[in-house]
């Protein structure tokens, strides 16, 4: 079996928590070296990955002859510079979501890598949480009749501005539209395709706020109505999935505990039923059928973080089909520069 030999840039929550466990987990992958400079975080990586090197400098991972992949977790605006760098020294790139900040620096990097042959991969992991993996089965199944409406919603409750941190300081590319917003308009890309149109509303809730910390964002289709909303003072929690149809609806509390398991270090990602939901979270259907009104809970599918990863080692050494196409993480940028433009000029913007 081909071993990819990987180099990490950036070790904060997404390499700690995302990437260095499923690279250092998979068959296929060797992580070899690590960017990090804070010595709170060069401590963890010395006890959890002990062979690993680490470095101060992003250039000893980008030119490293022996590096085949690239995972580049660093704030937003520099996506476009380090991603580029990685791609024009000939290595395979994984980009943290938001791919970049704007469509043309996504377009750029997009012919880049097709000029040096090289493939990119958005990490789009929410397209693989377990909530989403039972909304997309559901809808496939066809028990709630044709969809003619989906709420996503992703909320936190932080009332207060957290010192020190990039994603508060208000540049173009910050704030929860970028941010949990990216995941969220993914998801819609992957069931129902790109928009007609988009309408937002955007606003800086917190006292003191440089970002915006809630939206709401109204996705048009032709027959469905997608509206997907984030906000950072939701302390009661609310639906994250909405879905109505002609037959039916499913409603769905609380958030794929993925996340919060690689963030303890609880379990191996090896154990059987990794990414499996406990019964209090799954959501509940109800549904007409034959005449009857059906109402029960339905078994949430497992999460399947690794999923990501084990494609990324399908595409490079098996020419297998891309899940995260780097044409749709373009597109997701492309509505999210719509749905600024709408909050601005107050109106519906087609999709162009």
């Amino acid at each position: 079996m081909k071993t990819l030999k990987a180099g990490l840039i950036g070790f904060g929550l997404g390499g700690r928590v995302f990437h260095a466990p499923v690279l250092d987990f998979l068959e296929g992958f060797e992580l070899v070296k690590i960017r990090e400079t804070k010595e709170d975080k060069i401590k963890v990586i010395e006890e959890r990955y002990p062979e690993v090197d680490i470095v101060s400098d992003s250039d000893a991972i980008i030119n490293d002859p022996e590096i085949d992949l690239v995972a580049v977790i660093i704030p937003n605006k520099a996506h476009y510079s380090v991603g580029k760098a990685v791609l024009e020294a000939e290595k395979h790139l994984v980009i943290d979501k938001p791919f970049t900040v704007t469509t043309e620096e996504a377009d750029e990097l997009i012919a880049l890598a097709k000029e040096k042959n090289k493939k990119i991969f958005v990490f789009q992991n929410r397209r693989w949480d377990s909530d989403f993996l039972t909304v997309k089965k559901l809808i496939s199944e066809g028990k709630l009749g044709r969809i003619v409406e989906l709420e996503n919603h992703f909320d936190r409750f932080r009332n207060t501005l957290k010192e020190n941190s990039w994603k508060e300081e208000g540049d173009l590319g910050t704030g929860l539209v970028y941010d949990l917003g990216s995941h969220l308009i993914d998801q819609a890309q992957v069931l129902f395709g790109l928009p007609n149109a988009v309408t937002a509303f955007m606003a800086k809730q917190r006292t003191n706020s440089n970002i915006t910390d809630n939206f709401e964002l109204l996705l048009h289709y032709d027959d469905v109505k997608v509206t997907i909303k984030c906000g950072m003072l939701v302390k009661e929690p609310l639906p994250k999935y909405i879905l109505l149809g002609e037959q039916g609806s499913f409603v769905k509390y609380g958030l794929d505990i993925q996340e919060a398991t690689l963030d303890k270090a609880e379990k191996p990602l090896s154990d059987a039923d990794w990414g499996e939901e406990p019964e209090e979270q799954w959501g509940v259907i109800h549904y007409e059928e034959n005449g009857e009104s059906i109402r029960k809970k339905v078994k949430s599918e497992a999460g399947n973080y690794p999923a990501f990863y084990e494609n990324v080692y399908q595409v490079i050494t098996e020419g297998a089909e891309q899940k995260v196409k780097p044409e749709e993480a373009r597109n997701t940028i492309r509505i999210i520069e719509l749905a600024i433009q709408s909050d601005e000029e107050k109106r519906t913007i087609p999709f162009s």
